[in-house]
């Protein structure tokens, strides 16, 4: 079994991103799956899409709403997406998480715009 079957039936992943001193920093993020690729929603002012500005290595794994780790961490390479892939992983985001999506992406207004990232998996 792939590492993408073992994290498609959980809610979250934890991203861990890089700060330029490669100090990792891990977020609980919410995602979809779409043709071999992670993909995650969030906004363009926020820490993690700064860290992967300076750094597209990333590592994942499944964890609860609160960052808890419960399975392995699996090496990857994100790629900040254009804005408009960013409106249909926006989609697949709202329809796999329904009202809380919209309630989320209401919330967040005040980091910047919607911006979404994909992470292939090594």
């Amino acid at each position: 079994m792939n590492s993408l079957e073992e994290i498609k039936s959980e809610k979250c992943i934890s991203v861990e991103t890089y700060r330029k001193n490669n100090q990792p920093v891990q977020t609980p993020v919410w995602f979809v799956i779409k043709d071999d690729l992670i993909y995650v929603v969030t906004r363009d002012q926020t820490g993690k899409v700064k860290r992967l500005r300076n750094n597209l290595q990333v590592k994942i794994a499944p964890c609860n709403f609160k960052g808890k780790i419960k399975g392995q961490w699996i090496s990857g390479t994100a790629e900040i997406l254009s804005e408009e892939k960013t409106k249909e992983i926006a989609k697949l985001r709202e329809k796999k998480y329904g009202l809380m999506a919209k309630i989320a992406k209401f919330l967040s207004k005040g980091k910047g715009e919607l911006l979404a990232f994909s992470i292939k998996v090594d």
